[in-house]
């Protein structure tokens, strides 16, 4: 008598069944600027195209990580915040925000949040935390708020202060949707002295051929993107105390100095707030 065939996983088939390898993603291409393995061979092609027509954009990337860094080690160190709420985690890399967390605060509790398949899927096997503190991960649009914060209240007290991470999602969310009330039902629902970290694409004469490799991704890629100018980035943080030095080019919002090789400026701003 020969033994029965083993289970199906069905959650990890759907989950390969969403991944889409014959069309560039954003994650994916993010991923390969930053030097991963966790991409296509579609993906580095649109990135190498992307890149020709704005050499400097796969550095992008690399500031905004680098900001994050420095927003979480503040928020951490100089400001006490001990929760996080990481919505449009991307591909997990080095110093993703558990790690710079709980390298200072063991205690401290992540929630990580992104609807790419190829995210959960090592997501699941990277994204682990001390044992002191805890980190989760929610396969979810950031469109669901209330699915969000219901999922992010199982690991996160609310009654204490989150530090809210929207870096590089909210160009996913078209001006006809309202992202600056999308962006505001989130800050809304967190107690006084949460903060925001958001960084953005932006649109500027003086960087005509970013617009040309946004152009170029979505005539290719997914999903499509929004630029807006570095005043419009500023409205996400409207009503909020806004830390300095303000909404500016990622790699200029408080620099550590110890990376030569960060560019000056980039068309990502980014800034972070205070809740009050």
């Amino acid at each position: 008598m020969t033994e029965n065939p083993p289970a199906v996983d069905e959650a990890a088939q759907s989950l390969r069944d969403r991944i889409n390898t014959s069309q560039p993603h954003t994650a994916r291409i993010w991923n390969y600027w930053l030097g991963g393995k966790d991409n296509y061979e579609v993906d580095r092609a649109a990135g190498d195209q992307i890149r020709q027509l704005h050499p400097g954009i796969g550095e992008y990337a690399r500031a905004d990580r680098l900001f994050l860094g420095r927003a979480v080690r503040h928020l951490v160190h100089d400001v006490g915040i001990r929760q996080f709420l990481d919505i449009g985690t991307g591909l997990p890399t080095a110093d993703n925000t558990h790690e710079v967390a709980q390298a200072a605060a063991p205690e401290a509790r992540i929630v990580y949040v992104d609807n790419d398949p190829l995210v959960l899927a090592h997501a699941r096997a990277l994204l682990t935390s001390s044992p002191e503190g805890r980190t989760d991960y929610l396969d979810e649009d950031l469109r669901n708020v209330d699915a969000i914060l219901e999922h992010a209240a199982k690991t996160l007290d609310f009654s204490k202060p989150v530090a809210l991470i929207l870096l590089g999602v909210v160009i996913f969310v078209g001006d006809d949707e309202d992202p600056y009330a999308l962006v505001r039902r989130l800050v809304d629902r967190l107690p006084a002295g949460s903060h925001l970290v958001l960084s953005h694409t932006i649109t500027s004469p003086s960087m005509p051929d970013v617009d040309e490799a946004v152009k170029f991704w979505n005539e290719h890629g997914t999903p499509k993107l929004t630029q807006r100018t570095p005043e419009d980035v500023a409205r996400f943080f409207d009503g909020l105390e806004l830390l300095e030095p303000g909404v500016l080019s990622c790699s200029r919002w408080r620099p550590e100095g110890g990376d030569a090789s960060e560019p000056e400026e980039v068309a990502m701003f980014g800034g972070v707030a205070r809740k009050l």
